[in-house]
């Protein structure tokens, strides 16, 4: 695959994920093979909605369909996050132009917010941000210490209401800062 392909694909599968139903449908798949009813079920959306979306993913290479089960005469598809070749091509940091890491940015952003509404009352939430000038010995570490926390996360997933398992949200931007702070542009103009 040339690079100029593999920039289209990974450009791709950034505006496939850029919708909070994607993300959503990417969480629940990453601890199960699901079929599109079952997401629909999970998501409270109607099968067809369901369908297109997953398909959607689906023709991105965001998931995989590993099976196909036999429903009322019917076939089924069921489907997995592709989650350890996006590991291996770093497809989402590193893909698109600034409108489409946007595009992402307001679906992780919206998909965020849905998720504190369904936050459990008085339990330990954990959150960071901050802007600072680091040592790239230190960035690199601290790239690493969160790339090995999404690998357990997502290699640790089990399916929706799994006996023994809590419900939890983790979600994670880190990339480096431009040094000329005097040029940027925020989704109001020029800063």
């Amino acid at each position: 695959m040339s690079l100029e392909d593999a920039d289209a694909k990974r450009l791709g599968g950034l505006r496939a994920v850029a919708h909070p139903v994607r993300l959503r449908m990417l969480s629940l798949l990453t601890g199960a093979e699901l079929s599109a009813a079952e997401l629909a079920r999970e998501l409270g959306i109607s099968q067809a909605n369901a369908s297109y979306h997953v398909r959607m993913l689906a023709d991105t290479g965001e998931v995989i369909v590993v099976g196909t089960e036999s429903v009322r005469g019917g076939v089924a598809k069921k489907y997995r996050y592709n989650y350890r070749d996006e590991v291996r091509s770093h497809r989402r940091p590193s893909a698109g132009d600034d409108d489409d890491q946007l595009l992402y940015a307001e679906a992780a952003y919206q998909e965020l917010r849905r998720r504190l509404f369904q936050r459990k009352p008085r339990t330990r939430a954990m959150s960071s941000d901050a802007e600072v000038w680091l040592e790239p010995e230190t960035w690199q570490r601290a790239m690493a210490l969160v790339d090995e926390a999404s690998r357990l996360v997502h290699e640790q997933a089990r399916p929706p209401r799994t006996e023994g398992t809590v419900h939890v949200n983790f979600q994670t931007t880190l990339f480096q800062l431009s040094d000329d702070t005097e040029d940027t542009e925020t989704p109001g103009g020029r800063q």
